[in-house]
């Protein structure tokens, strides 16, 4: 049996055909255009449908693929009629006008009972649904569903809508993890009734025809990228860990962290997992910063540019971003950048900082798992490695880990093995004055003020 997964991010969209052993048998990949239209940035929604069914079609006459299923990344939702959206799908990055944003935010529930922080543009995506309703109410009125990403995407194949937990429960202010509910913002908005029965990530929630010759294919609720991802590793039974999930994000779940830990200042929340439970995480746009501060560098980075860039004591300041653990405070480079590559090695260097000063955050202590396309050549895990010698650290055999998750919750919810990689060892980077370079930065952001606690870093 062969799976197909649309993994849709909000960088890049990747299509992967999956068999039962794990492997990827096939990958396509597109970028989703996000245009404006009538004031608002939305996504571009049939030049990417068209795209993944085409991919999809492909994946049915060249694999037989019996299966397709979906991950996707947050702060997404869609409004949907019987057949069709009633309004475009809004990009998160986009802020409210100033006077609908403070009559909206008077609406949202407390940290307490969300554990959704209160975060800028549309990261919270239940501020978004508010000030959709303030400026087009009639595309409230015509949905007969609310649905996240994920969900739209599964229905548009063919799928009945439906909710799903990881997804809602991924700082969107909808949810209460604690109660298992949905949140008081959901019935104060009456919001409730246009919220489909639940499906677990994975369960097949209909079929469609496919491919040339008409191929029956299931269709699979989807689930939560981030989440995926640590579904992918929880299922192989490592114990006790922390997964750092890389993209366009950097998200950092430690399930073991104390929800009293939580910072609602430093974008620390409560994610929930397939099953409902509560996820402990801090997150930052650690793909975003990379390219920022590199130049949109791609390629490999020679360790001795990272060498030079220690010695040279050229770092970056947060933040380059909105949200994050240090948010409020424009980025700055300190200290001499002779060309491009130095500024990538600048740029990683400040990524694995910056996630080195999470894991304290969210007091991660156990196996750490280093997971997605920032650690594309393993450099990013072996300085981690490196800054935190009282850990172990693992790396995915894959960069695709939440494809992979979402591929093993498909065969998992028709009783299937799926035989994912394990993760494999990570040997930590040898880097002379890299504790240094480290304390100074903490030194340096501790004086902006913006540090904290966090300050002493991790022995």
């Amino acid at each position: 049996m062969k799976v197909a997964v649309l993994d849709f991010g909000k960088t890049n969209s990747k299509l992967f055909v999956f068999g039962q052993d794990g492997r990827i048998l096939s990958e396509q990949r597109t970028k989703p255009a996000w245009i404006p239209r009538g004031g608002l940035g939305v996504l571009d929604e049939p030049a990417l449908h068209d795209w993944a069914l085409d991919a999809v079609n492909q994946a049915v006459d060249g694999y037989g693929i019996e299966g397709l299923m979906v991950s996707g990344h947050g702060c997404t939702f869609a409004l949907v009629g019987d057949t069709a959206l009633t309004h475009p799908i809004l990009d998160y990055e986009q802020e409210p006008p100033a006077d609908i944003a403070e009559r909206i935010d008077r609406r949202i529930p407390d940290f307490t009972e969300t554990f959704s922080p209160r975060l800028p543009l549309g990261f919270n995506y239940g501020r978004h649904m508010l000030w959709l309703k303030e400026v087009e109410p009639d595309a409230f009125s015509a949905a007969r569903a609310i649905l996240g990403y994920p969900q739209y995407w599964s229905w548009r194949f063919g799928g009945r809508a439906v909710s799903e937990v990881s997804y809602l429960g991924c700082h969107s202010h909808l949810w209460a993890p604690r109660r298992r509910d949905f949140s008081s913002l959901v019935d104060a908005e009456g919001w409730r009734g246009r919220m489909p029965a639940f499906a677990r990530a994975g369960a097949v929630t209909g079929e469609r025809r496919l491919g040339r010759a008409g191929r029956p294919v299931a269709i699979h609720n989807g689930v939560h990228d981030s989440n995926a991802a640590l579904h992918a590793y929880r299922r192989q039974e490592l114990g006790p860990l922390t997964v750092v999930s890389t993209g366009t994000w950097v998200i950092v779940l430690n399930p073991d962290c104390p929800l009293e830990a939580l910072d609602r200042e430093r974008d620390m929340l409560v994610n929930v997992d397939v099953d409902g439970g509560p996820v402990p995480t801090i997150r930052f746009m650690g793909g975003r910063e990379f390219a920022v501060i590199s130049g949109n560098w791609h390629g490999a980075i020679a360790p001795a540019l990272i060498q030079r860039t220690i010695d040279a004591g050229t770092m970056a300041l947060p933040s380059f971003a909105p949200g994050g653990p240090m948010p409020g405070r424009s980025g700055e480079i300190v200290g001499p950048v002779s060309d491009a590559e130095q500024r990538a090695a600048v740029a990683l260097l400040y990524v694995a900082l910056m996630i080195d000063l999470s894991l304290d955050l969210i007091r991660s202590r156990d196996t750490v798992i280093v997971d997605g396309g920032l650690n594309a050549d393993g450099l990013l895990a072996a300085l981690l490695a490196a800054l935190r010698p009282g850990q172990s650290f693992m790396q995915g055999a894959t960069l695709e880990g939440s494809a992979t998750g979402a591929a093993a919750l498909a065969y998992e919810s028709l009783g299937r093995e799926f035989a994912g990689d394990t993760p494999e060892p990570v040997r930590a980077a040898d880097f002379r004055g890299l504790d240094r370079y480290r304390n100074y930065w903490r030194g340096l952001i501790a004086g902006r003020h913006i540090a904290g606690a966090a300050a002493g870093g991790a022995q």
